[in-house]
C-alpha cells in the first residue's frame, strides 16, 4: 500500500486502530496487486463535537483517495459500495462524511451515490496533508458534511 499510496504514517495508525476494533480500512488493489485506492471506516466515536451531538454513534467514511491516473474509472465508487455494503451487512442504518470545501468533485460523487448535506452547517475539522518526505502536518479544514441512509 505504502509503495503506491504513500502516506506510511497514516496506514500504520489505521491498522492500528483497525487491530482495536475503532474502524475498518478498505483498499482497492488492481490485478498486478498494487494498491490504487483506500477508504478507512471510521466506527470510533466522531473526533468532531457537532457529529457525536447530530450524529451519535454513525460511522464515518474518511480518506477515500484513488491514485492520481486512475481516477474517474469507478474505484472511488466501488470503495464507497464496498464500505456502505459492509457497514449495512452489521446493521448500520446510515453513514456520514467530510468533504473539503475546496474538492467540488467529491461533491460531486457522493450526491451521485445518494448522500445529501445535513443541515446543520459546515465543521471545522482537521486534515492530514502528508509529504513525499514521509512527514505529515494537521491543517484546519472546513468541512461540507454529507449523509446517506443505508436501509
Amino acid at each position: 500500500m505504502v509503495r503506491s499510496l504513500g502516506q506510511q504514517p497514516y496506514f500504520a495508525d489505521r491498522l492500528a486502530r483497525q487491530d482495536a476494533g475503532h474502524g475498518i480500512l478498505l483498499v482497492a488493489w488492481d490485478g498486478d496487486g498494487v494498491a490504487v485506492g483506500d477508504v478507512y471506516i471510521w466506527l470510533a466515536p466522531a473526533e468532531e463535537p457537532e457529529l457525536r451531538t447530530h450524529l451519535p454513534g454513525v460511522a464515518l467514511l474518511t480518506h477515500l483517495e484513488v491514485v492520481a491516473g486512475r481516477r474517474n474509472r469507478g474505484i472511488g465508487t466501488e470503495l464507497l459500495w464496498a464500505a456502505e455494503e459492509r457497514l449495512l451487512a452489521a446493521g448500520h442504518e446510515q453513514v456520514a462524511l467530510g468533504v473539503g470545501l475546496d474538492n467540488p468533485d467529491a461533491q460531486r460523487l457522493y450526491r451521485r451515490r445518494g448522500y445529501a448535506e445535513w443541515p446543520y452547517g459546515q465543521v471545522p475539522t482537521t486534515k492530514v496533508v502528508y509529504h513525499p518526505n514521509g512527514g505529515h502536518e494537521t491543517q484546519p479544514e472546513l468541512c461540507r458534511i454529507f449523509v446517506r441512509k443505508l436501509s
